[in-house]
């Protein structure tokens, strides 16, 4: 990704940036340069605090909101981000929803709705912001917070794991047809982090247990923001259509769950 025009610096749009991943992003990409579009679905207040924190490190921060169940207009925030930073460099498809529903109760309503937020959603963002990379003409990233349901399935999360599984190969075609632009694009996805998602916002992971995590613990958000951070900058130009796992080792439990688990509970949601 060649830097943009010296008199403008590079620009992000987060989507779902009001908590979570997404403002730990926001902060971190701030630090490192960068203009920031932040998108919300509900959390207005939580968007403006985010904003506030980017300001408050020197750089530019705007905030739209976007709901990803109203699509496919919904993804014109892309743009609208875009037209008040004047330019778009870098993509963070962040924004999620999840189930905890048996495959046999989910109603399709749902179903549509996690599939649009988890998988429509970010497709569509994803082409909106790649027009705009590609007629720049300087290149770009794309990163696409996936999960580790991208890779191994869970209980009760059917249309998420659809989804997300979905994602991270989308990210795999996308790769190959924007390679040829300057625009890489990957995946990260991470196990449990402590989140509003997860009912822990106000919680330091470092003070939980997590035995069936070989790093015995949740994940902090700015563990996470990292990641997206080192893909979304010039350390990264040689690395396209990867998925990095961001889950203190679960995803490498498979067998010892397998073998160690003493219980049904996992059966239930």
């Amino acid at each position: 990704m060649s830097a943009p025009a010296a008199s403008r610096s590079p620009v992000a749009v987060i989507t779902g940036a009001d908590s979570g991943i997404g403002r730990a992003t926001a902060v971190r990409l701030a630090r490192q340069g960068v203009d920031i579009g932040i998108t919300w679905h509900s959390d207005l207040k939580g968007a403006e605090e985010t904003a506030e924190e980017v300001r408050a490190v020197g750089r530019r921060a705007v905030v739209t909101q976007m709901d990803l169940t109203r699509l496919p207009a919904a993804a014109g925030a892309v743009d609208e981000l875009c037209d008040r930073l004047g330019r778009l460099d870098i993509l963070v498809n962040n924004a999620g929803t999840g189930t905890s529903t048996p495959f046999v109760d989910l109603e399709p309503d749902k179903v549509r709705e996690v599939i649009d937020v988890d998988l429509l959603g970010p497709f569509l963002c994803g082409q909106h912001a790649a027009r705009h990379m590609i007629r720049q003409g300087d290149g770009g990233r794309i990163v696409n917070v996936t999960s580790v349901h991208e890779h191994q399935p869970r209980v009760g999360a059917a249309p998420y794991c659809a989804a997300k599984g979905g994602l991270g190969l989308l990210t795999q075609v996308m790769a190959l047809e924007l390679a040829e632009y300057g625009i890489t694009v990957n995946a990260v996805a991470p196990g449990e982090i402590a989140t509003p998602m997860t009912g822990q916002e106000d919680t330091d992971p470092h003070t939980e247990s997590r035995p069936g995590v070989p790093l015995g613990r949740p994940g902090d958000a700015r563990e996470v923001a990292n990641v997206i951070a080192f893909l979304a900058g010039e350390e990264a130009s040689y690395v396209t259509g990867a998925s990095w796992a961001v889950d203190g080792g679960m995803l490498r439990m498979g067998p010892m769950a397998g073998s160690h688990l003493k219980s049904d509970d996992w059966r239930r949601p």
